[in-house]
This record gives structure tokens, C-alpha cells and sequence, in this order.
């Protein structure tokens, strides 16, 4: 039985848009309250209805930062990270970018630094809008509407992914990690952030109560949270932190470390 525990809700590249990939899980639009059941942020959905189509652009921000504990501080771990790869002439991707916040923060923060290229990705086309909007006074970030799994990556220096592979079907994750490897210039970095299980029933048992009170301190309903854990049924599919480095080591990579954790939200950094 899923839980709010293993919720967590940045867009992917793998998410549904209105015309999925094969990769994607399929699932309806968008919903606002007035579906069976009530999320928080005045969004609905039904059981296993999860997506971040439809309105939830409008939104986004503040249920994810209501959400997902210390995201603005992992957002912030990312820019002073990146000051190791980012450089004159570096390509940086955002895979599963939302509205674009984490771009345009780094983009100010590397504004001194000549033909930086940034790239987010979103398989949803009204995330995507939004964030180009967001977005419009930075003539360095670009916003596209694509799947990581068939999307065409260039030679980058440092590839970014905040809860967004836990929803890649399990079967097709490998392969993006794969493609992540190939991309990165040797000396690249993936900053990579992923809800993660717990090995052992103990331990899961008592994140997921405490996540139901980090909620619950945030202003989510008993029945919010319920209705949030049941929307996510079969659309994500976190693995145990051993799963997740093992997929990436698969993939090529040997430099690894974990860079933050609160419960089962965990960072990582590895480098090409």
C-alpha cells in the first residue's frame, strides 16, 4: 500500500503530458478539487490520478516547497555545487525542470560567466509554458518539452535531477541513468536528488510517521495527505538508496556521495 511518505512531487521528464510517450505512465489531466479526493493546494485527483498537468503549474511552487522538506535548501546546495562545474562555455540540463526555479537561480548566479548554457527539460507542455513565461528575461535558459528517456542530451558539465527519476517506469530508469553517464564531459557532476524505502520495515515505518507530521505542521489535512498517497499509486516508484547507487554505478559512475538527507529525502553527488 503506498503512503505520503513516498510522495514527493517535482515534475520528471517522465511524467504524463497530453501525448505520452511510450515511457510515461499514462494517467488523466489535471484536476482541481472537486475529484474524489482532495490534495492540498486546492488540487484533486483520484485514486492512482496523479499528474502534473492540467493546472497544477499554477500552483507548483508552493506545494512542492510545502512538501518536500528543505527543498529550497537543496535547490541551494545545487547553485553552491555547481560553482565546481559551471564554467565559461558549460551546458548545464535540468531534467524534470517544472517551472524553471532552479534555472533561473542559476543562471543569476553565474551571470558573470560568459556562453553558460542552461536547459530544462518537462514532458509537460503547460509546465514548460510556464516556465519559459518565468523565464522570458534570460536569454540563457532554455525550456524543452521532452522525455528523458528518448531525449537527445549533448556534451553537458553538469546535469541536474530533483525528484524526478522515482517516476520513470522502473523498467526504463536504468537506460536514463545511462544516457546521463554518456552526456556528462569527463569531470562532469550529477546532482541528483531521489525519495528513497528503506530497507528495513522499522525505519520505514517511522519516516513515514514523522513525514505525516511535517505535513500536518505545514497545513495538510489528515484527509490531504491520504488523498495524496492514494493519487500516487503505481506513478511513483522510489527505490532503496543501495538501488539508486547501484543504477548509477551501472551506468559508469565510481565517484559517488551523499550531500544531504532529511528521512528518506537524500542527495547525491557523482562525478564523471
Amino acid at each position: 500500500m503506498a503512503n505520503p511518505v513516498a510522495e514527493t512531487e517535482q515534475p520528471s521528464a517522465a511524467r504524463s503530458a497530453k501525448d505520452p510517450s511510450p515511457h510515461e505512465i499514462e494517467r488523466p489531466t489535471g484536476q482541481r478539487v472537486g475529484s474524489s479526493m482532495t490534495l492540498g493546494n486546492g488540487l484533486g485527483a483520484g485514486n492512482g490520478g496523479w499528474t502534473f498537468s492540467g493546472d497544477v503549474h499554477t500552483v507548483f511552487d508552493d506545494h512542492v516547497s510545502k512538501s518536500v522538506p528543505l527543498y529550497a535548501e537543496s535547490h541551494e546546495v545545487g547553485i553552491q555545487l555547481s560553482d565546481f562545474f559551471i564554467h565559461e562555455g558549460a551546458v548545464v540540463y535540468d531534467i524534470g525542470c517544472s517551472t524553471g526555479t532552479l534555472l533561473r537561480k542559476l543562471a543569476t548566479y553565474h551571470a558573470g560567466k560568459k556562453n553558460v548554457r542552461f536547459v530544462g527539460i518537462d514532458p509537460v507542455p503547460a509546465m514548460v509554458e510556464h516556465a519559459r513565461a518565468k523565464s522570458k528575461d534570460f536569454e540563457n535558459i532554455e525550456f524543452i518539452v521532452g522525455d528523458a528517456v528518448n531525449f537527445d542530451f549533448q556534451k553537458s558539465d553538469l546535469i541536474l535531477s530533483y525528484y524526478t527519476l522515482q517516476f520513470i517506469l522502473p523498467k526504463y530508469r536504468q537506460e536514463v541513468f545511462d544516457k546521463i553517464f554518456s552526456a556528462l564531459n569527463w569531470g562532469g557532476g550529477l546532482v541528483l536528488f531521489e525519495k528513497m524505502r528503506f530497507p528495513d520495515a522499522r525505519f520505514q515505518d517511522i519516516t513515514v510517521q514523522l513525514y505525516h507530521e511535517y505535513k500536518l505542521t505545514n497545513g495538510y489535512s489528515p484527509s490531504d495527505i491520504l488523498g495524496k498517497s492514494r493519487s500516487l499509486k503505481g506513478i511513483l516508484e522510489p527505490f532503496s538508496e543501495a538501488a539508486n547507487c547501484e543504477l548509477m554505478s551501472r551506468a559508469g559512475f565510481k565517484d559517488m556521495t551523499s550531500i544531504m538527507r532529511y528521512l528518506s529525502f537524500v542527495g547525491y553527488l557523482a562525478i564523471k
